[in-house]
């Protein structure tokens, strides 16, 4: 993710404004744990701490000396970015050590070193003990950054050598004011709706296509609760449909209104005001058969990479939506 300077995120101002004042101060920390939101902006924020850190100019970041247009075009001699390799979803133990080789070695335009790990809650256990060497004995003008949005996943020992700083999701109407801005007019409400408020994953998408998957789904979940459509003919359209990992979120966002609605609490998407067979309140004994069916959900999502057969378990998923809101409706 190169650095656009052009596409501020005004939700992080205070962020960026305390980590200005850092620099100013010659304060910045040698180890910074961003606590980031999905889709509202953490490796944005990353890329920004680096170009204060590198930047040499007179008011970094100035975004225009040499460092500010290496880092922005990602050949910043001085700057690491550790993640992920291709298919896998954990950043492992070898890449870490050699992290660690690299950021003991002098900086090579002698200023700072900064190296970013996104996401950090990917650490595998064992890379996470080798990068805690790398906490405790930093060399001198090394920064790491580290982003992650379940920090509890890291151990203990490498969160106490991290400062802190905390995104908050921009609210709904920062979202899509922004969407506008920079990506034009669209369905955004129905697409933040869809995929949570996720700003910068919204923009990565196709706003009318993502509001026409999110409503059809909407509509078969309604029929299927009803008992209308044919279950395994969707399960099969659904799982051999290249948006899957989309389908899942809107599957997930319905559940969750579903359930809001049946706990008493009125529902978000206008999509569940006419649609959903729920009463206004329930016992929570009913809702668990929602909730466990959500958590189905979550589980198929994260599944979704592997070798399983992707149309057995949605169908399996989708057969126990009647039954759990029957259940639900049960009181």
């Amino acid at each position: 993710m190169a650095l656009d300077s052009n596409a501020e995120l005004p939700w992080l101002a205070p962020q960026i404004e305390q980590l200005r004042r850092a620099r100013r101060a010659a304060r910045l920390p040698s180890a910074l744990l961003i606590h980031d939101r999905r889709g509202a902006g953490g490796l944005w924020l990353a890329h920004y701490a680096a170009q204060l850190a590198l930047c040499r100019g007179e008011q970094p970041p100035c975004g225009s000396c040499r460092d500010c247009r290496l880092l922005r075009a990602l050949q910043h001699p001085d700057f690491l970015a550790v993640g992920p390799l291709e298919d896998s979803k954990v950043i492992r133990v070898e890449q870490i050590r050699e992290l660690g080789e690299q950021l003991a070695l002098t900086a090579h335009a002698g200023g700072a070193t900064v190296a970013v790990i996104a996401p950090a809650d990917a650490l595998n256990a064992n890379a996470a003990n080798a990068l805690l060497k790398t906490l405790e004995e930093p060399r001198a003008g090394v920064m790491l950054i580290l982003v992650a949005s379940v920090p509890s996943r890291l151990p203990a020992t490498v969160l106490s050598r991290c400062q802190r700083l905390q995104i908050n999701a921009p609210s709904r109407t920062a979202s899509i004011r922004w969407l506008e801005r920079h990506k034009g007019p669209g369905p955004w409400n129905i697409v933040l709706e869809a995929i949570g408020d996720a700003p910068l994953e919204a923009s990565e998408l196709d706003p009318a296509e993502v509001a026409r998957l999110a409503q059809d789904t909407y509509r078969t979940l309604r029929e299927l609760a009803g008992a209308r459509e044919e279950i395994s003919a969707v399960a099969e359209r659904w799982a051999r449909g290249e948006s899957f990992e989309l389908r899942l979120t809107c599957i997930e966002t319905w559940l969750t209104a579903c359930i809001d609605r049946a706990a008493g609490a009125p529902p978000q998407s206008p999509e569940l005001r006419t649609g959903a067979h729920l009463p206004e309140s329930s016992s929570d004994m009913n809702i668990a058969a929602l909730l466990r069916l959500l958590q189905g959900a979550y589980e198929l999502r994260s599944l979704r990479l592997t070798s399983i057969n992707r149309s057995v378990a949605l169908e399996q998923l989708l057969w126990q939506l009647p039954r759990a809101l029957r259940a639900a409706v049960a009181s």
